[in-house]
């Protein structure tokens, strides 16, 4: 596929075999906009998304397909589906199923809206966002 095919065309050609295998994920809610998570993902984990209609990715530390949810209870619901102009990056429209997408909990014991909940200060030092 040339270059053009690939940022024009109509044909889904993720470009896995950039990283070895994996595309960066990025997950957003589509009622707020907001960025959820960062996860990756593989030729199986987009199919199995494609077929549950949950988000679904490749854990890089447990080397195997994971389905967000299936244990917190908190999953993604798919809307769409888009890919960067390279086909290099997916990012996942979702509805949230739960309480929020990040594994991490917050003052309540509840699962954090968004795994970004800190922010860098000036002091290049961390610092929570109210949640």
């Amino acid at each position: 596929m040339n270059k053009l095919e690939l940022e024009e065309g109509k044909e889904l050609n993720i470009q896995f075999d950039k990283r070895g295998g994996l595309v960066p994920v990025i997950v957003q809610d589509i009622d707020s906009m907001e960025i959820l998570m960062q996860g990756w993902g593989n030729e199986a984990s987009l199919k199995m998304t494609l077929e549950k209609g949950m988000a679904t990715f490749w854990s890089t530390s447990r080397n195997e397909l994971w389905t967000k949810g299936e244990t917190s209870g908190d999953y993604l619901k798919m809307v769409d589906i888009l890919t960067d102009c390279d086909q290099d990056v997916l990012l996942y429209k979702v509805k949230m199923m739960g309480n929020g997408a990040c594994h991490t909990k917050n003052k309540e014991g509840n699962a954090r809206k968004s795994c970004f909940y800190r922010v860098v200060d000036s002091k290049n030092e961390l610092e929570k966002i109210e949640e």
